[in-house]
């Protein structure tokens, strides 16, 4: 692992009740990139970030967190956004972000500064005096956004960020996150959704069942992941393509599919079976998504 690491996690084992939520888990992030924290469900991505929090302690292994052990950490220096949100109902707005600011190591008057202009950012100006159990969820969660970046974090731990907002509000959200990128931050960013992965991640980790399955650039896995891939879109009953030779796995999407083919494979031969048998109206030779790669590497671990 890099010296540089903003994150270091070595074979890290965490059980509850004699069940491994995560086992074995190493891996290390770099200053300043954005880096996917991928996985389904109860796969062990947020005992990980709760370890990394201090919330937990991990059963063996360690995890350094900005060059310091979890014992030493100033956590001052991280911006962390769970995955169950939870904000003070009966505070005033710009009172709750203040709060947060100054249990960051801000000045209250800075803190309260900076949070009128984030509220300001997000549409949110005239919220400020309001109380939060005022808000709507959407406001709530972007409230919380803000409590989560106001002090500049050098590390930004984001888990589902993008949970249960509109796509306008999605936009804004990613367009601060890589603004943060730009800036030179480290930004962890644990989520479902396949499509923002792709636009923000220059690095991701696959964890399943609580262990690694793959991690390194996109780039790197998606050409170790192979060119042999075919979307195909059609009408008609598509069923059989799963049975052509050649073809190792089949997704499907309605009328449209990814199949990934075996080593050798000829995708002639696939298009002159598919074409006679199916109305085709697309068929290329695709590199596969990460939507792909995480339904294909977590159906068969």
């Amino acid at each position: 692992m890099s010296s540089s690491s903003v994150v270091k996690i070595t074979d890290v084992t965490k059980s509850f009740n004699g069940l491994k939520a995560v086992d074995e888990l190493s891996f290390s992030i770099e200053k300043g990139i954005i880096y996917g924290l991928l996985g389904p469900n109860g796969a062990g991505k947020t005992t990980t970030i709760r370890m990394m929090m201090r919330m937990l302690y991990p059963d063996r292994g360690s995890i350094e967190i900005l060059g310091q052990s979890l014992r030493d950490l100033k956590k001052d220096r991280i911006g962390y956004l769970p995955e169950e949100r939870g904000l003070y109902r009966k505070m005033k707005v710009l009172d709750l972000l203040a709060f947060f600011g100054e249990v960051k190591s801000m000045k209250r008057r800075a803190a309260r500064r900076s949070g009128s202009e984030w509220l300001e950012r997000l549409g949110l100006a005239e919220v400020g005096q309001k109380k939060v159990e005022e808000l709507s969820k959407g406001m709530q969660q972007k409230v919380q956004f803000i409590s989560t970046i106001l002090h500049e974090p050098d590390l930004v731990i984001l888990d589902e960020p993008f949970s249960g907002l509109d796509p306008v509000n999605v936009n804004i959200l990613m367009d601060i996150i890589l603004e943060f990128h730009r800036k030179g931050h480290t930004v962890i960013f644990s989520t479902h959704m396949m499509d923002q992965v792709e636009k923000l991640c220059r690095e991701i980790c696959l964890i399943n069942k609580g262990r690694k399955v793959l991690d390194g650039t996109l780039s790197d896995i998606k050409k170790e992941y192979g060119r042999n891939s075919i979307s195909i879109r059609y009408a008609g009953d598509g069923s059989f393509l799963k049975d052509l030779p050649g073809v190792d796995s089949v997704n499907v999407y309605g009328n449209e599919l990814f199949l990934r083919l075996r080593e050798g494979a000829d995708s002639k031969a696939i298009l002159k079976e598919v074409s006679a048998r199916l109305d085709v109206q697309k068929f290329e030779i695709a590199e596969p998504s990460i939507h792909d790669i995480f339904v294909d590497q977590v159906s068969s671990s």
